[in-house]
């Protein structure tokens, strides 16, 4: 099958699977927006717990700068240090 260049593509929300809304049935709707997937699986994990895949995970800095910048929030309660 040979796409134009105009056919976009979507991301399936459980998977990160990239699909052409036009070739596949697999489609749910929540809150008024449409969701496509690229398998029957995919499909039932989300409308079983949509929020799950929808709300972004905290993504917090790992190592030691993630360390070093949580220490920083904390004592200065997330404000921006000043200079003078």
């Amino acid at each position: 099958m040979k796409l134009s260049k105009s056919v976009k593509s979507i991301t399936d929300p459980v998977c990160g699977m990239s699909i052409i809304p036009k070739s596949t049935a697999l489609m749910t709707t929540f809150e008024g927006q449409k969701y496509y997937f690229c398998a029957e699986s995919c499909r039932k994990s989300f409308v079983e717990n949509p929020k799950k895949f929808l709300v972004p995970e905290c993504n917090k800095p790992k190592g030691w700068w993630g360390r070093y910048m949580a220490k920083l929030n904390k004592a200065t309660g997330g404000k921006p240090m000043k200079c003078h």
